[in-house]
């Protein structure tokens, strides 16, 4: 198929020759950098072009991969002793690359949360590869020196696949849900209650249930100082380790004590608005690495250990290769395809430990750790250019979408037909007229005084109830300018508030514009119309960040009543 597919005539005769003999080596190497690449940027990228190419490079890698070790269990089913000896030896040899690659690098395991609940499935499927190729060694064997250079290279294949399971299986949801569940605890003791109450009743005490139920205490989170100040950013890995672990019971369906949120509170009204963005920026990542990477493998010390594993024994068969294996008694082009394979397997492993080294969790293990070897490890990491691992942990913008533009460029829109057939589905329509904005640092400080002006408001959790229904009330009764917004407008459902409070914020925006435009120019009022914008984004492109409800078609009927 894939010679077929690649036979057009526009290609001179010797190229197409030469690729239709390595097709699928290639194909599977340029996906796999692909995914690679692609995967690790994704974590600091909103580039709708990346995460397309990553979609279908992730599709179709594991595809192809598949592809490719058929077609090498196919060839060696009707093969004979004599042919066994020639050129299906060193084609056998290939079957463990293959599943090296089909156990993904470690910059992307799963494309969505999905894909992690239907573990099962993905480990049926590549367990039943690992037979495949098991099959070929076995079918292929014949005492070569070739046939014994596959043994270590199925080790780090299997390593992969075994990784790939495993982060697979525990990032469903029931798996994490299941690991993130406290201790049980038995609550106060109802015997002791009862016998205490009657005791107080017979002494004709006036007794209120409340002062004999025993509180619980859970101990105060403790915040570690690092212990190497050498690292950048020490403190807050630190702090956003020990919050990490706390709040991730929130990605289960959990919820969290009192205790709990008073410790996070505590933290917060203590640093700056540049700490606490960065403490949070750091446990969004963790958090990305435990469902979407194979860096959490690395959180265990048996991770370490498979990875130098895995490493040492490519490279080892990449030198014996060289040294020992007879390169006459094969076709040039053969080795040639051997070569591409394992240099393609040491630089993505090499990638894969630059991209380690230079991770948070690596930063996080070195900030607890004083020592002349940490030390040395740690101006290493820091020579690695910027281009192989890029310091970054978010993309530091906000996407933007604008009913009012919208509404305006979709009119001009109409008056090509060109556009308005390509234009057609209304997803093609919603991703065109999407975009995003780079957060200032004035944004964040304006976000996170009023959070805690409103954190240091409450006093009990009845108030902190209150506080979380709280949609407006206290700028329309402090605020003049929306006075075309009613008091309807908070009581309504949480989608069709943030529809009405949208365009009331960019009638505001604009009226100011009109009577004033040096108004507009305040941080503050530009601030305000930004997170506007980005509350529309999440209801028309994001709404599973939001609670349910039917925005999809309010929207829609917004956008057409214009």
């Amino acid at each position: 198929m894939f010679t077929r597919m690649w036979k057009f005539e526009i290609f001179p005769e010797k190229l197409r020759k030469i690729f239709n003999k390595r097709e699928i080596q290639v194909l599977v190497l340029l996906l796999q950098f692909i995914v690679m690449v692609a995967g690790y940027r994704r974590k600091f990228s909103t580039s709708n072009k990346l995460i397309f190419f990553l979609w279908i490079s992730y599709l179709l890698a594991g595809w192809v991969t598949t592809v490719s070790l058929s077609l090498i269990s196919n060839s060696l089913r009707d093969v004979g002793a004599k042919e066994r000896d020639a050129e299906l030896v060193i084609t056998s040899f290939w079957a463990p690359f293959f599943l090296v690659y089909l156990g993904g690098p470690d910059t992307i395991t799963a494309y969505s949360l999905e894909d992690s609940m239907l573990w099962r499935r993905h480990s049926i499927t590549l367990v039943s590869q690992v037979s495949v190729a098991i099959y070929v060694i076995i079918r292929a064997w014949s005492n070569k020196v070739l046939n014994f250079l596959t043994i270590p290279m199925l080790i780090p294949g299997i390593i992969k696949i075994v990784e790939r399971i495993w982060v697979l299986r525990s990032g469903s949801s029931e798996n994490f849900k299941a690991s993130k569940l406290l201790s049980p605890d038995p609550g106060p003791s109802y015997a002791r209650y009862m016998e205490e109450y009657n005791s107080k009743k017979e002494e004709r005490f006036e007794v209120m249930s409340a002062t004999l139920v025993e509180p619980q205490v859970v101990p105060r989170i403790s915040f570690p100082v690092p212990a190497n100040v050498k690292i950048p950013d020490a403190r807050s890995l630190l702090c956003a380790n020990t919050l990490f672990k706390t709040f991730k019971q929130l990605f289960s369906d959990l919820i969290l004590s009192v205790q709990d949120i008073k410790n996070s509170q505590s933290f917060f009204c203590d640093v700056t608005h540049n700490l606490a963005f960065q403490v949070i920026e750091m446990e969004l990542g963790f958090m990305y690495d435990v469902f979407y990477t194979k860096l959490i493998m690395f959180i265990l010390e048996m991770g370490g250990v498979l990875r130098l594993i895995s490493f040492s024994s490519i490279v080892i068969v990449f030198f014996l290769f060289v040294i020992i294996v007879d390169k006459d008694a094969c076709l040039k082009d053969d080795i040639t395809i051997t070569y591409v394979l394992l240099d393609g397997a040491i630089i993505f492993e090499t990638y894969s430990v630059l991209i380690l080294l230079d991770s948070d969790w690596s930063m996080l293990w070195m900030s607890n750790r004083k020592n002349a070897m940490v030390n040395f490890l740690y101006k290493a990491v820091s020579s690695i250019p910027l281009v192989i691992a890029p310091n970054k942990r978010w993309s530091n913008t906000l996407g933007q979408y604008n009913l009012i533009r919208y509404c305006l460029k979709l009119e001009l829109a109409k008056c090509g037909a060109m556009q308005r057939f390509l234009f057609h589905y209304e997803l093609l329509e919603k991703h065109r007229y999407q975009e995003s904005e780079d957060v200032s640092d004035n944004m964040k400080n304006l976000i996170f005084e009023q959070l805690l002006e409103k954190v240091k408001s409450v006093s009990d959790l009845k108030a902190c109830k209150e506080l979380c229904d709280c949609r407006g009330d206290p700028v329309l009764k402090n605020s003049k300018c929306l006075a075309c917004v009613n008091k309807e407008s908070v009581e309504v459902e949480f989608d069709q508030s943030i529809l009405l409070w949208h365009i009331a914020t960019n009638l505001c925006y604009h009226s100011d514009w009109n009577t004033s435009p040096d108004s507009v120019k305040v941080p503050n009022c530009e601030a305000s119309n930004m997170l506007s914008d980005y509350m529309l984004y999440l209801l028309v492109m994001r709404p599973i960040m939001l609670p349910n409800g039917i925005a999809q078609i309010r929207f829609q009927d917004m956008r057409r009543g214009h």
